[in-house]
């Protein structure tokens, strides 16, 4: 679905824009300028018409829905109230969905209640049938869900083709494990008992996820947990609840009953409020920022529910003298950039040795140099905008603190030429620990170098954060790997890799990133109860 238009119309406009390196224009230059804004303004209505027919194509699919599920009902807000949606590459609103709140979300909290006493009653078999179906519908509409990943948060389609092969993967994936949930016999420590543990699903589970990976933050959460005999409801972002209703339609087609899965939408501390105050959600997952997860932590004490929290991060990615240069740019340039630098997991300071800094640097920032910013439907795009201008200005104020502070912008440093939330990817030198752009997830396409001399510094330096998310190596040297791996205080470390996510390994971090893992088979015990079953008197005859 990538139209070859829109990137002629991207390359003529990236072509009139001048280079970083030149911003001032001579006099001979305004017409040149003239043309650079009539280029512009072109490739923005392109943008339009291209957004607009995919959004009709949607619309026809019945996958483009504007309303909450509760019950099995699609309904809007009790009120009327609505809330935009709009697209990130254009500010145009895409559609408007109900701007819930408290009823509404006790009201599906009831439904999933009511639909637990049947769907944990299922046998396991049932159920994993059910989610394989799931799992057949979202890859069926493969190209519908990636479009509207990109429609409604920017990434590339490339990108969001790929991220709708990595949520299906875990309903995939559960759906087998659905059928492994095994106890245990405990042998006894007195002749006439017999010592049983089952494992029983927890209850409902209140959902609320993020906007950056609207489908495989939920189908990573919701896989287990309907895989396990839990009911849900969710509260995707307000920012990207399309590919969430999407997915919930999808679950309906695939004969998972209704009000074993919910979507709410609005009002997020009112949902948020709603979810913590109820008896009959047993247990809360949340991915989002620390600081939010602390609040969701806190609340949850008054009811004692069971919080799985994957929080932010501050990733090092560590380059050692003996790594291979092209092996660490590629993995390097993975690990900050997709998504726009806007995952827990992106490479969040690149911590370079001194014998290889230079070599390094001057090849990462040719590498950056050549991706390519547009429209996420564009041919080539390799970057989409920011979610939102309050993105941006995260961004600026990161830089402004660094460049204030002695570090020097090598590549990029301001908003795009494209206008909009489009952002230049940036790579940033001299960078020091006490600046905000290692202290804090930028959470944007900014990669900052710092340059280190020994192992035990780089360790010293990877670990000095309260996040510990991920990590990346790169060194050719094993002993060295397994030692620096050993030493990271983090869930998760990918050594000459910078793409390490996938649903048959656990996904967590320590410290302030969170508690609890996600995907593989570990996430399974997180929607899971252990019952201690004691059978007395079993020698009487």
């Amino acid at each position: 679905m990538i139209m070859t238009v829109t990137a002629r119309v991207i390359a003529a406009a990236r072509s009139l824009v001048p280079s970083s390196q030149f911003p001032l224009l001579r006099p001979s230059s305004y017409v040149f300028a003239a043309q650079k804004s009539h280029s512009h303004t072109l490739l923005i209505r392109q943008m339009s018409s291209e957004a607009q027919s995919i959004t009709t194509r949607l619309h026809s699919s019945g996958l483009l829905r504007s309303q909450g599920l509760i019950g099995g009902k699609w309904i809007d807000a009790y009120d009327g109230k609505t809330i935009e949606v709009q697209n990130p590459a254009n500010g145009e609103v895409i559609t408007n969905v109900p701007l819930m709140g408290k009823r509404e979300t006790d009201d599906a909290i009831s439904s999933a209640y009511d639909a637990f006493k049947s769907w944990s009653k299922l046998t396991a078999a049932d159920r994993s049938n059910r989610l394989r179906k799931w799992y057949e519908l979202l890859m069926a509409h493969k190209e519908e869900i990636g479009q509207l990943i990109t429609l409604e948060q920017g990434k590339p389609l490339k990108e969001a083709l790929g991220e709708t092969n990595y949520g299906a993967s875990f309903i995939e994936f559960f759906s087998e494990e659905a059928k492994r949930v095994y106890g245990d016999i405990i042998s006894p420590t007195i002749a006439d008992r017999r010592l049983l543990v089952l494992k029983q699903p927890v209850g409902v589970v209140g959902v609320i996820t993020p906007w950056n990976f609207p489908l495989a933050m939920i189908t990573r959460k919701v896989g287990p947990a309907l895989a396990s005999g839990c009911t849900v409801v969710i509260k995707p972002s307000e920012l990207t609840p399309l590919t969430a209703l999407a997915a919930a339609e999808l679950s309906l087609q695939a004969g998972i009953p209704p009000g074993v899965v919910n979507v709410v939408m609005g009002d997020a501390p009112a949902i948020g409020d709603a979810i913590l105050a109820s008896s009959q959600v047993r247990k809360i997952t949340f991915t989002g920022s620390t600081a939010v997860g602390k609040k969701l932590m806190a609340g949850a004490a008054g009811t004692v529910k069971r919080v799985s929290l994957e929080l932010g991060g501050n990733a090092p990615c560590i380059i050692f003298d003996d790594a291979d240069v092209d092996v660490a740019v590629k993995g390097s340039i993975a690990a900050k950039f997709r998504n726009s630098g806007q995952t827990c997991v992106c490479a969040n300071r690149i911590l370079v040795q001194e014998g290889i800094y230079e070599k390094f640097t001057n090849a990462f920032s040719k590498a950056v140099q050549n991706l390519q910013v547009g429209d996420g439907f564009g041919e080539g795009v390799a970057q989409g905008p920011l979610i939102n201008e309050a993105a941006v200005q995260k961004v600026e104020k990161f830089l402004q603190d660094a460049t204030t502070k002695g570090a020097e912008v090598l590549l990029g440093g301001k908003r795009h030429s494209l206008g909009m939330t489009f952002f230049e990817p940036t790579v940033v030198a001299g960078v020091k620990s006490d600046m905000l752009l290692s202290r804090e997830e930028v959470f944007g396409p900014v990669a900052p170098l710092l340059p280190f001399r020994t192992e035990e510094e780089a360790i010293a330096l990877a670990n000095d954060t309260n996040a510990g998310l991920a990590a990346y190596i790169f060194t050719n040297n094993i002993q060295r790997s397994w030692r620096v791996t050993e030493a990271l205080e983090y869930g998760m470390v990918g050594v000459n890799e910078g793409l390490i996510s996938t649903e048959v390994a656990p996904f967590g971090g320590v410290k302030q990133s969170g508690l609890g893992r996600e995907g593989s088979k570990y996430g399974m015990d997180e929607y899971l109860e252990l019952k201690y079953v004691c059978l007395g008197n079993m020698d009487r005859q």
